[in-house]
């Protein structure tokens, strides 16, 4: 006797639906489309997982820049000095402490241009 795949089907279907929800048109109404969306929102979604931590890495870099010139270094001079003086703070703690903490900052800058001296 053939069998169909009834029960399985639908609920492959459901599946894929469920994830499609709030997705516009035919996107989220039609099978074929809605096979097609989810492929491409798989791959952009593992693309920009890390774009998401280039663009972190970006801001930081551009906040600590701000941060030092305000201070009379650039941001190399400053990286240098850091490695020269063996601080080893990461860039988004350099950028969290620009921000939070000015004085502490600036006794970080302090020791990257002693060390650069």
């Amino acid at each position: 006797m053939r069998t169909t795949k009834g029960a399985a089907r639908t609920k492959a279907k459901r599946r894929l639906f469920k994830r499609a929800k709030g997705y516009r048109g035919g996107r989220g109404n039609l099978l074929r489309t809605v096979k097609e969306t989810l492929i491409r929102s798989g791959q952009y979604a593992f693309r920009d997982r890390k774009v998401r931590k280039r663009k972190f890495r970006q801001l930081w870099i551009i906040r600590i820049n701000a941060a030092c010139r305000m201070r009379g270094i650039s941001y190399s001079d400053f990286m240098h000095g850091l490695k020269k003086a063996n601080i080893q703070l990461n860039r988004k703690s350099l950028s969290e402490i620009a921000i939070a903490d000015p004085e502490g900052f600036d006794a970080i800058v302090q020791e990257a241009k002693g060390a650069l001296a």
